[in-house]
């Protein structure tokens, strides 16, 4: 789906008008891929930061 840089919004195909954005009037190409939704970014953040506290677990309980 394209995405609009300006709006900072994803434009679906049935609302292009001749490939403009309806909104702002730029012309839109398809991306080869868009942005990371922010929820994703925070599942990310989350297993990131859960995985270093149950290695800094693991790693305490082999030296007691």
């Amino acid at each position: 789906m394209p995405w609009c840089d300006s709006c900072d919004r994803i434009v679906a195909d049935d609302e292009l008008v001749d490939g403009d954005c309806p909104r702002c009037g730029l012309q839109l190409e398809e991306p080869s891929k868009g942005p990371l939704p922010w929820r994703f970014r925070l599942l990310i953040a989350a297993t990131v930061i859960y995985l270093g506290w149950r290695i800094w677990q693991g790693i305490t309980w082999l030296t007691h």
